[in-house]
């Protein structure tokens, strides 16, 4: 049976101003499009206030200058998504969590796991690690030895958890994860390769949630530093040494090459590459398919990315950029005529 909520309790829960029936009962929430009765839908992008005449909902979160299209209650707030996914949260699904341990993990003798924790089958514990209140395991983690794991941190199935990492409290990392892998470190003799040994870790801070299938490598000497609060999209790689302010967001499949030094409250698209050993200040925002080569060293808006076109457009603007080096020599020379018959009329 799915939990009921009147109109006049979500609309104390964001802050919004009701307009409408308060006893109205919500079930569960939906987009405009598909959203039913006794479920409630928000607007927030203006591309699809066309679905909000037409919306089955029993009630849409929105804007003021929204309110005159709604067809039926509203919540008025100033910020949508944000209610929205405050709102969210009353209907997430979460599966019950009994504090046990399978009787198919194997746990070193050395460890200390504290009562309340909940240890799905197949997990393998090594030695020294402590495991804090709350915590929940799923299928088939791997956790080294003398790792950390704060209270009410989640790891879903498959995580892995290399030696002498150490995570936050109300930590979420998500299924195939893989934390504190030995970075990419390499010198080179006589052309072959030199393994540097990686012997620094991975510190994450609390509430920091990682996506499925992330990759973050362990120190070479310093620790890569997951800060407070940052949220890392699936398939993200973060190479040794990296540092990543707090409540920094970034999107799947970015990359960010060794020694890299991101700071507070950043917005990194996705498939953006960031170079090694460069710094980003606070509050930059990256837009996705950006090539960060150089620091960054103001806040604002960075963009590096080609945006698509028609495929014979491209190829025809691919000949005219190879054409580039030539066209700015052949106007140099004919700058430096013009000035010469200038100077010469002077």
């Amino acid at each position: 049976m799915s939990h009921q909520y009147s109109l006049k309790e979500i609309a104390h829960l964001i802050g919004a101003v009701l307009k409408g029936d308060s006893a109205c009962l919500i079930s569960g929430i939906m987009t405009l499009q598909n959203a039913r009765q006794g479920q409630i839908s928000f607007l927030d992008n203006k591309r699809y206030l066309k679905y909000l005449a037409t919306t089955q909902a029993s009630a849409v979160i929105l804007r003021t200058e929204c309110l005159k299209h709604a067809p039926s209650n509203a919540l008025v707030v100033a910020n949508p998504y944000l209610a929205f996914a405050k709102v969210a949260k009353l209907f997430e699904r979460r599966s019950k969590v009994i504090p046990e341990i399978h009787a198919t993990a194997i746990l070193d003798p050395s460890c200390h796991i504290h009562p309340s924790v909940s240890i799905a089958p197949y997990v393998v514990i090594g030695a020294n690690t402590r495991i804090d209140e709350g915590v929940v395991l799923g299928a088939h983690c791997v956790i080294g030895d003398n790792v950390v794991i704060g209270a009410h941190t989640r790891l879903a199935s498959q995580v892995s958890l290399c030696a002498d990492t150490q995570v936050g409290q109300r930590v979420i990392i998500h299924n195939g994860a893989v934390i504190g892998s030995d970075g990419f470190g390499l010198a080179k003799e006589n052309n072959k390769w030199v393994k540097i040994p990686q012997l620094g870790k991975v510190k994450i801070g609390d509430d920091v949630e990682i996506g499925a299938n992330v990759s973050i490598d362990r120190g070479a000497l310093d620790d890569t530093i997951i800060a407070n609060g940052v949220k890392l999209d699936n398939q993200i790689q973060v190479g040794h040494n990296v540092q990543i302010g707090e409540n920094t967001a970034i999107a799947g499949c970015t990359g960010i090459a060794g020694s890299a030094r991101i700071g507070k409250n950043c917005m990194i698209g996705g498939g953006v590459c960031i170079n090694g050993h460069i710094e980003i200040v606070d509050n930059v925002y990256i837009t996705g398919m950006s090539s960060v080569v150089n620091s960054i060293r103001s806040p604002g808006i960075y963009s590096s990315t080609h945006l698509a076109q028609p495929d014979r457009a491209w190829k025809k603007n691919i000949v005219r950029f190879r054409q580039l080096d030539q066209w700015i020599k052949r106007f140099q020379k004919i700058e430096a005529l013009v000035n010469n018959k200038s100077l010469d009329r002077d």
